[in-house]
């Protein structure tokens, strides 16, 4: 049986959801912001926008205030791993809950700044290439030698905002390898601290808003606290919380919709960035929370629960 989709993916990825009690209706997942993904130069290769970022001041914090930037030069290059894990557990009705996690996977990740900010470049342009990736899941472990070398790439602005995600696994990489490094790259881009223009000190805080697409659009807004800087090193804590934007649920191709019951999504964590750096060099965040969704008649009942996390590790 297919799941409801927790983030859309970059490729189209089939979902479900129950109308009836006999009758699921399938759709496809949508790109970071609800259009198709961008075919570059070789056939692998994808690139995804990602949504617009919005970062709004509730407190400027103490002084010494700065306007935080990152801008690391030019073939500045970082080692770091991140590690994605998202639990999920879907039940229809009186149906027995299923489990459609996905595994845990940690991707080495080179990253290297190709493209600096400047007076004729906005933003920056790093490049990212896996090494050895791995996972505790025997499946996917098995399958994750082929992507080695497997490469992605950020756009990011100065704020440290993500505005597109290339994606460019080896020729090699099976399906559940790319699903799963495609997956680990749309959590972390939707995690990233992004400061905001004005001028801030430890204790600020400040919203970041942006619009997820996971099949719906959700409004996330992700509270951040400046709790401590040395130097150029800052460590931030988030606290994030997404909202659908409607009471309703439009099923892809026009296959209906669906009530949305409830929507709880949560969470919290710490990220410690380094204005040197492109990527963050510590962090650990987790999301999680509880959905219900019926049918317009009421007959039919799907539940989800869902726990994803993002971990950086230098």
């Amino acid at each position: 049986m297919p799941v409801l989709p927790r983030f859309a993916r970059p490729r189209a990825r089939s979902l479900g959801v129950a109308l009836s009690l006999t009758t699921l209706l399938a759709g496809c997942g949508n790109s970071a912001d609800g259009a198709a993904p961008a075919s570059t130069a070789t056939s692998t290769e994808v690139t995804v926008p990602v949504a617009a970022v919005t970062a709004v001041v509730l407190d400027p914090g103490a002084e010494p205030r700065s306007r935080i930037r990152l801008t690391p030069p030019a073939g500045t290059t970082q080692q770091v791993a991140l590690t994605t894990s998202s639990q999920v557990f879907q039940s229809i009705g009186d149906q027995p809950e299923q489990d459609f996690s996905t595994p845990e996977l940690t991707l080495p990740l080179t990253a290297t700044v190709g493209e600096a900010v400047s007076d004729t470049a906005p933003s920056s342009l790093v490049d990212l290439r896996i090494a050895d990736a791995t996972s505790p899941d025997a499946a996917l472990a098995a399958a994750l030698g082929p992507a080695e070398g497997s490469e992605a790439g950020l756009t990011m602005s100065p704020s440290g905002a993500v505005s597109a995600l290339r994606l460019d696994p080896t020729p090699d990489s099976a399906d559940i390898a790319r699903s799963a490094i495609e997956q680990a790259f749309y959590q972390a881009v939707y995690r990233m601290v992004s400061f905001p223009e004005d001028e801030i000190g430890v204790g600020a805080v400040w919203e970041i808003h942006q619009q997820v697409m996971s099949g719906m659009a959700l409004d996330q807004v992700a509270t951040a606290s400046l709790l401590e800087r040395d130097g150029d090193r800052l460590t931030v804590q988030l606290r994030i919380t997404q909202t659908p934007r409607e009471s309703t649920w439009a099923l892809p191709n026009g296959s209906g919709q669906l009530n949305i019951d409830r929507y709880e999504m949560t969470g919290e964590g710490t990220m410690t960035i380094d204005l040197g750096w492109p990527l963050p060099i510590a962090g650990d965040l987790t999301v999680g929370g509880e959905q219900a969704y019926s049918d317009p008649a009421g007959t039919t009942r799907l539940a989800q629960t869902l726990v994803d996390r993002v971990r950086w590790q230098s």
